[in-house]
Parts: C-alpha cells; sequence; structure tokens
C-alpha cells in the first residue's frame, strides 16, 4: 500500500471519517500520467519510480501507483484507534493493521460487502 500524503498542514480539508484520497493503479506509471495530465490538467508530485500523488484544492488527494490493484478509497480520520474499533465491532476485517508512514498512520479494511478501504490519520505534531 502506498502512503497519502500532503504538502503543509496534513490533515487540512479532512473531515472526520469523510473520503479523503483514492489511490489508483496503472501497469505503466508514465503513460497513465500523461493521460490525466492532458485529459484533466491534474498536477503530480512524484514519490520514485513506483508512486505519484495527485495534486489539487491545494493538497494531495489521491495517487497513481504501478501494479493493476482496484481503486483504494482512503477515508481520513480524527482518531484511528477509535475508528478501528468502531470498523472491528461493525463487522469488518481488518487486512492491514495500524503502521506509520511519514506523515500519519494508516489501516486497510474490508467491509461486510467486499469492498477494502483505508483509513489514515495525519501524524501527531
Amino acid at each position: 500500500m502506498s502512503e497519502p500524503t500532503t504538502t503543509d498542514d496534513a490533515s487540512a480539508g479532512s473531515p472526520h471519517h469523510a473520503i479523503d484520497y483514492v489511490e489508483l493503479s496503472a501497469r505503466d506509471l508514465p503513460a497513465a500520467r500523461a493521460f490525466y495530465e492532458q485529459a484533466f490538467d491534474w498536477t503530480f508530485v512524484e514519490y520514485g519510480p513506483d508512486y505519484v500523488g495527485i495534486q489539487g484544492d491545494g493538497r494531495e488527494q489521491g495517487g497513481i501507483a504501478v501494479g493493476a490493484a482496484p481503486p483504494l478509497v482512503q477515508l481520513y480520520s480524527d482518531d484511528l484507534d477509535a475508528t478501528l474499533a468502531a470498523v472491528r465491532a461493525a463487522g469488518g476485517t481488518i487486512t492491514v493493521e495500524p503502521f506509520d508512514f511519514p506523515g500519519g498512520r494508516r489501516f486497510a479494511f474490508v467491509d461486510p460487502a467486499g469492498n477494502q478501504l483505508g483509513v489514515w490519520t495525519a501524524a501527531s505534531e
């Protein structure tokens, strides 16, 4: 899994439990990037040969990773541990336990319908 990052304040514009970040995948990252730049005027930040961040509204809104995975929707949480407990209590299956990444923490889960989502929170200052 890639990690959502942003410029400046990592959680700026991220309402609690709202859809915040979408990760797409592409077998040919340069071709995918060129398509989105041309079709939608998207701008990107490169994080290495396998990931670019999608920029918009003054923050990072998503990313494109090398691969063939289905899109991954990321929710934002003000309290990752409470959200983790709520997902478990509601019948979700945790597929990736919480882990730290530069800028925050995140986990992934599958809902009872089989949809995989991620939840992230900004790093404490």
